[in-house]
């Protein structure tokens, strides 16, 4: 059996053991490289679902609503930092970021401060108008519906698209989670309909149940949900993903250290942004299980 035969598009040649494997570490170090790159993510760039990989654009997919399975997310709140503009895109390592939203990590090259509730950059105002120049995210590890044995991608959700109310039935991603966990149901036990908020000005994202995973698809989830590429995706930065290694560090920028006094309103401000006055969530799941009947 030639190479070409046994992995000729369609072919489908190779035995059931063989299918749906893993690379494992040998594989990996004999492909060359340094081992930080490969990663597959989705971009949301301009309000389009860009398929990446190492960096570079492979796909697009210009729906409004794209259906994924969430395998895994990190507990936390993510916080990143580029000096000057950044634009999702380049090539650049952040200046400094912070895995555990608490303090930079151990790798960022030009942490601001020596906890994040204290850095200038945590300030409103720090960043474009009332923004901050250290932004919120949230890093997921998803599964496309249509491949569900495929390959586990990186989601990285802005903030505007974690926090926030539900408004006119569109839940942002915390709220989402909250709605099916009080109805006993697992995040990733379900489809997931993810949809661009066409009201707002930037990219943000809101969340649905569309179906339940039947019971083969659920342990298919756990299973990948435990994957290195699963852990890889909720732990490594976009950038890392990317293969980037080069800092976002103009020459004025430095690393500095925990400033010695900071404005209370300032220390006092969480991750969340300023709550707007909530509307009700649907009361019980009969929502989306009228949907599941069809």
């Amino acid at each position: 059996m030639s190479e070409m035969t046994l992995f000729s598009k369609g072919g489908n040649t190779l035995p059931a053991h063989l299918k749906n494997l893993e690379l494992d570490a040998t594989t990996k170090a004999l492909m060359g490289g340094s081992g930080n790159g490969g990663g597959k993510r989705i971009s949301i760039r301009g309000n389009v679902f860009r398929m990446m990989v190492d960096g570079k654009e492979i796909a697009q997919n210009e729906d409004r609503a794209m259906p994924i399975i969430i395998t895994a997310a990190n507990p936390n709140v993510s916080r990143t930092f580029y000096a000057g503009t950044y634009q999702e895109g380049q090539a650049m390592a952040p200046t400094c970021w912070s895995n555990d939203g608490v303090t930079p990590d151990i790798k960022a090259e030009a942490p601001q401060a020596s906890k994040c509730a204290t850095c200038s950059q945590n300030i409103k105002g720090s960043g474009q108008g009332d923004s901050r120049a250290c932004r919120f995210s949230q890093r997921l590890a998803v599964l496309l519906e249509n491949d569900i044995r495929g390959d586990v991608y990186q989601l990285t959700l802005p903030a505007q698209s974690i926090f926030g109310a539900v408004e006119n039935g569109k839940m942002p991603l915390q709220a989402y989670a909250k709605f099916l966990g009080s109805h006993g149901l697992p995040v990733t036990a379900v489809v997931t309909e993810m949809r661009f908020d066409t009201a707002s000005a930037t990219p943000r994202l809101t969340f649905k149940a569309v179906r339940p995973l039947t019971e083969e698809e659920l342990a298919l989830t756990v299973e990948k949900g435990q994957s290195a590429d699963a852990k890889a995706a909720i732990a490594a930065t976009a950038a890392q993903m990317d293969g980037a290694t080069k800092v976002s560090l103009p020459p004025a920028v430095e690393a500095i250290e925990a400033p010695t006094k900071v404005e209370a309103e300032a220390v006092a401000e969480t991750a969340e942004p300023t709550k707007r006055t909530k509307k009700a969530a649907p009361k019980d799941v009969a929502d989306i299980l009228d949907d599941w009947a069809e």
